[in-house]
């Protein structure tokens, strides 16, 4: 973490002592300040964090329960004492008989309302079945292993480790378009400095234009006509001139905005000084499966699509058996194995739990097939890109070669117009030709000029872009 900090720290010393950045050096700085990045960065650990919370599904589960429960009453098993008939072993017949009274005058069990009298009778007291509950507690340690599940849990670790793959390659997809955005600002910048050099040369070419014009006029081989038409063309030169200036300065603007710097960060580019840029048509052998193999979005979309069929095994996971081991170590206060004393009691068990779905009226079933479309939509998508992805890479290759045919031609114009300024201007002096053809041939000059910097920047763009769709960024 510190050296990343020295290493920033620097960097953003260098900028401000208006050291030269490499377009390397920009990629560098976007890479480790984008935010956007910064966010997949922590994706890829929020999909490794599930990763391991789905493998740990494998395992056994402990889990502790405690409970407190305060009474406000005593409980009774009965409402009163109660007195229970007891029984005597009689040797004649072999069996328990009831204790009862014997009626004298008859010699018969007596009988008061229909009831026998017991002539014994054991207590039960109603102060020997309250119990107090006015604290009352539990708890218990569980532990449940997973036997069967379904599927389930293997399929959940396969989607967790696919979604651990599908951040690492969105993050890649993100790193690439931060790197391509920076590009197009770190050639808008060498675009326009050109251009603003281009534009000063021009002022200065109407600019002695215009001194010559003037002294004519003074020595009366000119006219005042003569003069106003160059004033004007002189000061819109100089418009140009301002509005390019402004261009350079917001250009810098957004690329140390993408670089994360301050967006007034005095950035001076390596290439903004160079008069050729140079440019070399590079072959443009297209291989359609080599770039699905290397394009992180159609890998993102496979990834996704192996997913949504791991999807299809959780649902169906619903429709099967599932079966687990349990054990248990509980304890109560009062102690409802002994009494119910006002002290813990514990125990064990052990066991197991099946469940089987029977019927759900086409619930369960169901939910697989839409499961099931689901995965056929995303099938569809990737086939959908792959082809949107084949025209792109096509279309990027031709804007590629015609932008380097162009950049030929405008280097062919713009001789072209360096010969007929040359030629204007001697012309102009030994008096063959005019004022205009003069302002003509600068004019033809300047846009010659425009023309081969933004072929030349359009050269370098189109063939970055034609590396990014074809997955062959170099950063």
């Amino acid at each position: 973490m510190r050296k990343i900090v020295f290493i920033v720290l620097c960097a953003t010393t260098m900028l401000v002592s208006g050291q030269v950045m490499t377009l390397d050096s920009c990629r560098n700085l976007a890479l480790r300040n984008n935010k956007e990045i910064q966010q997949t960065a922590l994706a890829i650990d929020k999909a490794g964090y599930q990763r391991k919370e789905a493998a740990a599904a494998y395992l056994p589960q402990f889990d502790l329960t405690a409970g407190y429960i305060y009474n406000s009453r005593k409980v009774s098993l009965i409402k009163e004492d109660q007195m229970l008939p007891t029984k005597s072993f009689n040797p004649q017949t072999g069996a328990y008989d009831y204790n009862l009274v014997i009626d004298p005058s008859t010699g018969y069990p007596l009988q008061v309302n229909g009831q026998y009298v017991p002539s014994m009778v054991a207590l039960l007291p109603k102060s020997g079945l309250t119990y107090n509950i006015h604290n009352l507690m539990g708890g218990a340690l569980t532990v449940t292993q997973p036997i069967y599940m379904g599927g389930k849990i293997t399929a959940m670790n396969q989607i967790t480790d696919l979604a651990q793959q599908l951040a690492r390659e969105m993050r890649a997809s993100k790193v690439e378009d931060v790197i391509y955005n920076v590009d197009a600002a770190y050639w808008q910048v060498v675009s326009l400095c050109a251009k603003q050099k281009l534009a000063r040369s021009y002022v200065d070419l109407v600019q002695k234009l215009d001194d010559d014009v003037k002294a004519m006029v003074n020595e009366g081989v000119a006219t005042r006509a003569n003069q106003l038409s160059v004033d004007v063309k002189l000061n819109e030169a100089n418009v140009d001139l301002t509005k390019v200036d402004n261009g350079v300065t917001l250009s810098r603007m957004l690329l140390a905005q993408l670089c994360g710097l301050p967006v007034n960060s005095p950035m001076i580019l390596a290439d903004e000084g160079r008069d050729e840029l140079g440019a070399t048509l590079m072959p443009t052998t297209i291989n359609m499966d080599e770039v699905y193999g290397k394009r992180h979005d159609v890998r993102s979309l496979e990834l996704a699509t192996r997913i949504y069929d791991q999807q299809v095994k959780v649902a169906r996971s619903e429709m099967m058996p599932k079966l687990a081991a349990v054990a248990a170590l509980h304890a109560t206060n009062p102690n409802s194995y002994d009494g119910f004393e006002n002290r813990f009691g514990a125990a064990f068990s052990v066991g197991a739990t099946l469940r089987m779905p029977l019927w759900h009226w086409g619930g369960l079933s169901n939910k697989v097939k839409a499961a099931r479309v689901d995965a056929d939509i995303k099938r569809l998508e990737l086939d959908d890109a792959k082809d949107r992805i084949e025209l792109q890479v096509n279309q990027a290759a031709f804007r590629y070669q015609e932008a380097f045919k162009t950049w030929e031609a405008t280097k062919a114009n713009l001789a072209q117009a360096d010969e007929n300024l040359r030629i204007a201007g001697i012309a102009f002096k030994e008096g063959m030709g005019t004022i205009d053809e003069v302002l003509a041939a600068q004019t033809a000059w300047l846009k010659a000029n425009s023309e081969k910097i933004d072929a030349e920047i359009d050269v370098q763009l189109c063939h970055e872009y034609l590396n990014k769709v074809m997955g062959n960024m170099n950063y």
